[in-house]
């Protein structure tokens, strides 16, 4: 069995690019890193799949994590201002997983026609987790059929989890047959709260092929991000 959550802790300059409402809620990114750095800590699951993890974040979860094994992708592209200097340190911007115990890195790869986006697979305990972030639009097409090549490639289970960008019967048919997308319960959060928008509200997405989702829940992010975490646990 393994446990997952899946969080798109949303990167700063992304978040004031587009006018977030998290940026109104905490001025102090440093702040607000360290508050998303204590609620990772305080999660039981085994594997952690973060997206839009800025530099300044990825070394506060190295400093609260020094026991963890911390799997990342650096993109090729850094996040660009548009409405003044940012207060980070390091602008980068990274896929990072981490697990709890031994893992090892398998393949981290940027997304051939975004070099924003892109995908990072680790090894679990023979479970093979692919931590991604998939490009909203016409470009997902050919990023869901990588993520289906990579995780057929698996000898066993292997777990796609992350920001898709997309609703559920998107990925569902994107990644195609043999996968089981979880489903979150009626009346569940969405997964990237929305208002005014007619784009979909949940669009973080665990898909499983070769295993069971015996749970799957939508937690509150308490608004440190425009996203909310998604767990789940795989058998």
């Amino acid at each position: 069995m393994v446990t997952l959550a899946t969080w798109n802790v949303l990167h700063r300059i992304h978040a004031e690019n587009w006018g977030e409402a998290v940026v109104d809620r905490h001025a102090d990114e440093a702040k607000r890193i360290e508050a998303i750095t204590a609620r990772l800590c305080g999660y039981d699951e085994h594997v952690l799949a973060l997206q839009e993890v800025s530099g300044d974040q990825l070394a506060s979860l190295r400093d609260a994590l020094p026991d963890a094994t911390i799997v990342t992708l650096r993109y090729p592209r850094i996040p660009r201002p548009r409405r003044g200097p940012t207060a980070l340190r390091d602008p980068a911007e990274y896929l990072v997983t981490i697990v709890r115990g031994e893992a090892k890195a398998v393949l981290a790869e940027a997304s051939r026609d975004d070099p924003g986006k892109g995908l990072l697979a680790v090894d679990v305990r023979g479970v093979l987790v692919v931590n991604t972030h998939v490009t909203f639009g016409d470009a997902r097409i050919a990023q869901l059929a990588r993520l289906r090549d990579v995780a057929c490639a698996a000898m066993g289970t292997a777990i796609v989890l992350g920001d898709f960008n997309a609703d559920h019967g998107t990925v569902a048919a994107g990644i195609g047959d043999g996968f089981d997308v979880a489903v979150a319960d009626a009346g569940a959060r969405p997964t990237r709260p929305r208002i005014g928008s007619d784009k979909p509200s949940s669009i973080d997405h665990v898909a499983v092929r070769g295993g069971i989702i015996e749970a799957h829940a939508v937690l509150d992010a308490g608004g440190l991000s425009d996203h909310n975490p998604v767990v789940a646990r795989v058998r």
